[in-house]
């Protein structure tokens, strides 16, 4: 229309197509203030949407980065198989098991996790496992099962032991095999005839004792042995004496056991009994004014040769040869330094062993609990197992005679050497009382039993 504004129009077309009220937004100057906001408004958004961006890809740079250790830590962690010993710090057998697991846990570092759990301190921490007392050892694989458990002391041995029966080896570095020789070092070439029966070792010709079998002769060194083995028979003794000799001191001839004198003394050393037969009386007591000592007839003779016997096998013993036992307040001896330790697998009891190294005659102290080794003085002290080999290569004890405990591997090695016929091996004291304490009532009833006396 004529004579209307031409501005008016432009303003309604343009407030109309904007819809941003009045005035002019779209030309002039102001146009170009409204760019340069919106272009900052823009700006600032873009930045702030730059920056969360940033923070994000931080946090899962820095979640990547924190993944690396824990991964890498992961790869390189090995699941162990797992010890747990719960017990108390001032519990008895508990403490004789802290310095076993100190000594397992710096040993088998990397290939067994030892766990120590005070009940007494921390009561909750031993609920879950449910014992019955302590210590209480439960013994776990690498994927965390259980295999077994044992209540009471567990020697360090008898526990490596039951890892081993269980598959799990370990083996620590610088670990050797023990000790051990299958062959005799040099050839006996002794005449069985000057062999003992049953020690295997000389017989001097003043004292030999012959028994007269079915089988052929049988020859001791001397009427101790003879005893011993006399202790040892199962089979009917009755009249038993009458197919035996004895050699007479002064002629060197044979003269039977029942009419012979003997002329019984003591050793000045070593205060063992010393025994000399002769055919008649008038000889053995013109020895005893000689060299002192008292006479006596057989009865009273074997009467003194039987009075102390091994606590495990009932043999006869002198106790100055043998490892003293003591089973609660009683004394009793082991024939051997193995048989001493089976006296706690005949009673059921704990025991404490007094023996010496068969080399230097140093003391050596081993207590039991439970039937394994709580305590042994000196703790280097180990355990010889004399064996022979059979014909189909097995190998069987070569009798009591050939065992011993030694203070140390040195002194065991050394005595071995001196003694090149001995074969056998070294092994724990643990171990030697392990293989009394599996025995059976009916395998320890026949321990270091003769079922007749005949020529091996």
């Amino acid at each position: 229309m004529e004579g209307e504004n031409p501005m008016t129009e432009e303003k309604k077309d343009g407030g109309s197509a904007c819809g941003c009220g009045g005035g002019s937004c779209c030309s002039g100057p102001g146009k170009w203030i409204w760019i340069v906001l919106v272009v900052a408004v823009v700006g600032v958004l873009i930045a702030k949407n730059a920056g969360k961006k940033k923070e994000a890809a931080a946090g899962v740079a820095a979640g990547i980065v924190a993944a690396v250790p824990v991964q890498a830590a992961a790869s390189q962690t090995k699941a162990l198989p797992r010890l747990v010993d719960l017990g108390a710090g001032k519990c008895v057998p508990c403490k004789m098991m802290a310095p076993i697991l100190e000594d397992l846990k710096k040993t088998y570092a990397d290939k067994l996790d030892v766990v120590f759990i005070d009940v007494w301190e921390n009561p909750d921490a031993g609920k879950k496992y449910n014992i019955n007392l302590i210590p209480t050892q439960i013994f776990y694989d690498a994927q965390g099962k259980e295999l077994f458990r044992h209540e009471g002391f567990f020697a360090k041995e008898d526990i490596l032991a039951k890892w081993k029966e269980m598959g799990v080896s370990l083996a620590a570095p610088g670990d050797v095999p023990a000790f051990s020789r299958w062959q005799p070092a040099q050839p006996d070439s002794r005449d069985k005839a000057a062999i003992c029966y049953l020690c295997d070792g000389d017989i001097p010709p003043n004292s030999l004792v012959v028994v007269t079998s079915d089988k052929g002769d049988v020859r001791l060194c001397g009427m101790h042995h003879y005893f011993v083995m006399y202790s040892c028979l199962t089979e009917d003794k009755t009249a038993f004496e009458d197919k035996v000799k004895v050699t007479d001191w002064a002629s060197g001839e044979l003269a039977p056991i029942r009419d012979a004198a003997y002329v019984y003394g003591v050793d000045a050393k070593s205060g063992r009994p010393t025994i000399k037969a002769f055919a008649d009386q008038a000889a053995a007591e013109k020895e005893r004014q000689a060299s002192g000592g008292t006479v006596v007839a057989l009865p009273v003779l074997q009467g003194k040769e039987l009075a102390n016997r091994c606590g495990f096998c009932d043999r006869s013993v002198y106790p100055e040869d043998a490892a003293e036992v003591i089973v609660g307040d009683v004394k009793t001896w082991g024939c051997c330094s193995h048989c001493a330790l089976g006296a706690a697998a005949r009673t059921g009891k704990d025991i404490e062993v007094r023996e010496r190294d068969r080399l230097t005659g140093e003391k050596m102290v081993v207590k039991t609990l439970n039937g394994s080794v709580a305590s042994l003085e000196p703790a280097t002290a180990v355990a010889w197992f004399g064996q022979r080999t059979k014909s189909d290569g097995t190998h069987v004890s070569a009798g009591c005679f050939h065992q011993g405990f030694f203070v140390n591997e040195e002194n065991l090695r050394k005595w071995v050497e001196v003694n090149p016929l001995e074969t056998g091996e070294q092994i724990s004291i643990a171990k030697a009382l392990a293989d009394k304490i599996k025995l059976t009532p009916q395998q320890i009833s026949k321990a270091c039993k003769i079922g007749e006396c005949a020529p091996k």
